[in-house]
């Protein structure tokens, strides 16, 4: 979208730009036109004021020429009246080579403005040239920018659709954890119960309470936790209440505490879901599983498998979307993890 627009705004002003070098081209040529036909009719006037001339010195030579003084004074005229003659001649002719003269530089002055003008057009032409490029270019560009905008326009609908669908899958997986929560808080006696005891290192024999095991637990899956808890899941942007771990597909899922499945079936946006209660209103969640290997009211050991690895509700990449609850409440999982 950016380089598209900015592509527009660039051809724009470009196209701006030959349009008004364009028009003082324009002004120009117009303005030399207006020179020529000025000089054009200056010349004409000048070549009536030369014919002129050329009469009155035909008229001045017509007794014989043009005189000069031997001629004269062998003639026998009044030498006074020849010599009048003589300089009225010498006048006209002056007056005539200085018409002339002017005449050849204005037919000059016409022929370089004739050139000039000329000139002009040739770059007239091209800069027209140009700008028609251009047009074509910013039409060209602003189909593009249609196309682009209805595009995106499309692609932002759909994201927003699948935002709230998103949002819908998150809001279902929270009333369900907190339709649990709040069942096992009025019936304290569905929740599990460990048999308590000295805690060692854990294995699948400890039964013991669940809060004993934090920072001693072990992910569910190994793999590498692409997406921590907290970060924006994603087109939602909204905060992620669990983990996500990267893993290949077909990986035993394992519990990561002794408990009792109160949840297994597929979610929308969450695929093969699984739910385990774990006591002390203690949840732990499994998402996008390939198959679920436990079913709802089955008693669970720690590391237990539960299911496997898979992709399913949608899921972008192949691995296990893990929460930790407590009260309905969400649990960053890895402040549970031991050391590595």
């Amino acid at each position: 979208m950016r380089e598209s627009e900015v592509a527009i705004s660039d051809a724009n002003r470009a196209l701006r730009g030959l349009e008004a070098q364009s028009r003082a081209l324009g002004a120009q040529l117009a303005a030399i036109g207006a020179e020529r036909a000025a000089r054009s009719r200056a010349l004409e006037s000048e070549r009536a004021a030369l014919g002129r001339l050329l009469a009155a010195r035909a008229l001045a030579g017509a007794a014989g020429g043009a005189p000069d003084f031997v001629r004269l004074a062998l003639s026998g005229e009044d030498l006074a009246d020849a010599a009048r003659r003589l300089h009225y001649l010498t006048y006209v002719s002056r007056a005539v080579a200085q018409a002339i003269a002017a005449h050849r530089a204005g037919l000059a002055e016409l022929a370089r403005l004739q050139r000039e003008a000329e000139d002009k057009g040739r770059e007239l032409a091209a800069v027209e040239s140009r700008a028609q490029d251009d047009r074509a270019r910013l039409l060209a560009e602003r189909r593009e920018h249609r196309r682009l905008v209805e595009r995106l326009g499309a692609e932002i609908r759909g994201a927003r659709t699948r935002m709230q669908a998103m949002v819908a899958d998150e809001a279902r997986l929270a009333h369900v954890v907190e339709a649990i929560a709040r069942v096992l808080a009025a019936r304290p006696s569905a929740g599990f119960r460990g048999r308590g005891g000295a805690l060692g290192q854990p294995d699948a024999s400890f039964l013991g309470a669940f809060s004993e095991l934090r920072g001693r637990l072990r992910l569910p899956v190994p793999g590498e936790v692409s997406s921590p808890f907290g970060a924006p899941r994603g087109e939602s942007g909204a905060p992620s209440k669990g983990i996500f771990i990267r893993a290949p597909e077909g990986e035993p899922v394992r519990a990561v505490g002794p408990g009792r499945v109160v949840f297994a079936d597929w979610m929308r946006g969450f695929g093969n879901l699984l739910i385990v209660d774990h006591g002390e209103d203690y949840l732990s969640v499994y998402a996008n599983n390939e198959s679920l290997l436990k079913q709802t009211g089955d008693t669970v050991t720690l590391g237990e498998p539960l299911a496997t690895v898979g992709a399913t509700g949608g899921s972008e990449q192949t691995g296990l979307y893990f929460e930790l609850r407590h009260m309905g409440r969400p649990l960053d999982p890895i402040s549970w993890m031991k050391p590595r």
